[in-house]
């Protein structure tokens, strides 16, 4: 009679060893062997190879579909929502109402000393606030 207890404590492509990913193929292939490891025990030789596929497909993602860095406004506007967050609230980084309403309507860019406010307090990374913003500041007419 089989042992059947072996083959249903293993899960399918149990003997796949983890390996720089370079195609599509092998993503599919990694992202179904990670499927089978997250209910892994921590610390177990089962959770470590769970991390390794995870690194593995990580870089592999990055480099093949890398996501862009947003505009430094809108990443403000996306802060402020999630933060529930008006206009106002943003007068301890940008010091004035007029130059809060400046901003988020592209009227201003953002200066050095805003940055830095910005990035410390509403913990938005300086690599998105220093970004060239999409809109024409200072231009009668120009929208965002």
């Amino acid at each position: 009679m089989p042992n059947t207890t072996e083959s249903t404590q293993r899960p399918p492509n149990s003997a796949m060893k983890p390996k720089v990913i370079k195609s599509s193929k092998d993503h599919e292939s990694a992202l179904s062997r990670i499927a089978q490891l997250m209910d892994a025990a921590p610390g177990s030789a089962a959770e470590e190879e769970l991390e390794l596929w995870s690194l593995l497909v990580e870089k592999y993602e990055e480099d093949n579909f890398p996501i862009d860095l947003p505009d430094p406004i809108e990443a403000i506007r996306f802060r402020m929502e999630q933060d529930g967050l008006r206009p106002v609230d943003l007068k301890p980084f940008l010091r004035s109402k007029s130059r809060i309403s400046e901003v988020l309507n592209h009227k201003r860019p953002l200066s050095l000393a805003m940055i830095r406010s910005l990035s410390a307090g509403l913990k938005i990374p300086a690599e998105v606030l220093v970004r060239e913003t999409q809109a024409e500041y200072g231009r009668k007419g120009a929208r965002p």
